[in-house]
């Protein structure tokens, strides 16, 4: 270990950089010491969004390669100290297809593509779907990585190496290619048991096994930065490391909590509503509720549902927009508060209404199909729209809560709110009215601290990235950085 002797800090004090892959923005951070304290710069943010194509909704990847690298070169240019490492996180189940040399075969197929939704049926003619979570534990979901590997067998794409999106740019910046373990798990392709590829999903979803690429945990060193950025001095013997590359492992691996009378919240386009487990808890009632197991830090378990998020009010946003009509989050969260609270609510976890476009048509929708009166779709009624919105998801998470005391036995004191919900400050007092807990709210950038927490982790600590010791060591840094 390199920390300074009798400090708990670092002896070697060159800067990191955290890459978070976001649907909606990219953001890449810079941490540097100043003397004892860690200070964290956002040095560059671009924003992200899926493209329509001729053949369906992909992802603009060099779009993505080219914002990631500018932020690099950007950070290179105020670290004269020098880049110790760097990690890449971001949103799970989309991946790059690969030719032989590694070269992107086509840009990468967004989750919210159409397609999914025909293969997910398809496949469970071949294994059912109650088989798939006997193996995986993973909340069934179509956006999962099987359900789009599944439609490109269908649209007769031949087999191809793939990567996930974190571990693509990681290789790309000239790392080991690798699929890091909690990213993994979101595929609906690891068994739960044997934390390894499902041999029995990739032969009946004729997959080749053999294409699929290594998997490693978090903390994972993958080799050092090559390339055209290898010349840069600040990134000479600049180490690449996997940290918890799914978004929300990372912003999990933020919270510097201890004890087990807490919840998390990773609140963002999607909400992750959930609580750390020690293992996968996947009985037949968890199964029927449909929660997911998903890998954490140090071995752990996410044990969480995916509940719709502000993907609804960002939709709503983007309709309005159309009209002429953009107050911003914050505008529109003020003037929805004195609104009466709504007598029916939203299934905010409709099918329909994880799809794009015309948000507060298909809303409306809904209501029609409850009974209820529609409400003006117009930028008139976005007050009446937005305070639906709020209060359905408040009364989702507390639903969803009440179901993770159940199946795990805990007893839930504190609900820790993280990601760019953490600063819904209306959101999180129908939340906290809702469920009686503890609101706390945490970083907006905590997948960047639980990124930087794990890099810290990885280059200061000697235990096994699989450990409990080692999320010791990624708390500990966690409530530094914090």
């Amino acid at each position: 270990m390199s920390e300074a002797k009798g400090t708990g800090l670092p002896e070697d004090r060159r800067a990191s950089i955290a890459v978070d892959l976001g649907a909606e923005s990219c953001r890449v951070s810079l941490l540097r010491w100043n003397g004892s304290s860690p200070q964290i710069e956002l040095v560059h943010r671009f924003g992200n969004g899926p493209v329509q194509r001729q053949d369906g909704l992909h992802w603009p990847l060099e779009r993505i390669v080219e914002g990631v690298e500018e932020g690099l070169r950007m950070a290179a240019g105020l670290a004269p100290e020098g880049v110790r490492s760097i990690a890449v996180d971001g949103w799970a189940v989309d991946y790059v297809r690969l030719d032989e040399q590694g070269v992107p075969l086509a840009e990468p197929f967004c989750y919210r593509d159409e397609r999914n939704v025909r293969a997910e049926s398809d496949l469970h003619k071949k294994i059912s779907a109650e088989r798939m979570r006997e193996i995986t534990g993973v909340q069934q979901l179509s956006i999962n990585t099987v359900y789009q590997l599944y439609a490109d067998c269908e649209a007769g794409y031949a087999p191809s190496r793939w990567l996930n999106l974190p571990e693509y740019m990681l290789a790309r910046l000239g790392g080991a290619p690798v699929a890091e373990f909690t990213n993994a798990t979101h595929s609906q392709m690891i068994d739960m048991q044997s934390r390894q590829w499902s041999e029995e999903i990739f032969r009946e979803a004729g997959l080749v096994r053999e294409l699929a690429p290594k998997i490693v945990p978090p903390g994972t060193r993958l080799g050092n930065v090559s390339g055209r950025l290898q010349d840069l001095a600040a990134f000479k013997d600049t180490e690449l490391i996997a940290p918890a590359c799914h978004d929300t492992a990372s912003a999990i691996a933020g919270i510097p909590a201890l004890g087990d009378d807490w919840a998390y919240i990773s609140s963002g386009t999607w909400s992750l509503v959930g609580a750390l487990t020690s293992h996968p808890v996947a009985g037949p009632e968890a199964r029927a509720d449909n929660f997911t197991n998903l890998g954490a830090v140090g071995g752990a378990n996410c044990f969480h549902k995916n509940v719709n998020g502000m993907w609804l009010l960002k939709q709503c946003e983007s309709t309005w927009a159309e009209k002429g009509f953009t107050p911003g989050v914050v505008e529109l969260l003020r003037c929805c508060e004195d609104v009466a609270a709504p007598k029916t609510l939203l299934d905010v976890d409709d099918p329909d209404l994880l799809l794009m476009g015309e948000m507060p048509q298909r809303i409306n929708r809904q209501l029609r199909a409850k009974g209820a009166e529609p409400l003006d779709e117009s930028p008139d009624g976005s007050p009446q729209m937005v305070s639906l919105i709020m209060h359905s998801l408040a009364s989702r998470y507390s639903e969803v809560l009440a179901r993770v005391e159940q199946h795990t036995g805990k007893k839930l004191r504190r609900l820790f709110v993280v990601g760019g919900g953490s600063r819904n400050t209306l959101l999180n007092r129908l939340t906290s009215e809702k469920t009686g807990l503890e609101v706390c709210c945490g970083s907006a950038e905590s997948s960047t601290l639980g990124n930087f927490a794990v890099q810290l982790a990885t280059l200061e600590s000697s235990s096994s990235p699989a450990s409990p010791e080692f999320a010791a060591e990624v708390y500990r840094w966690a409530s530094l950085l914090s």
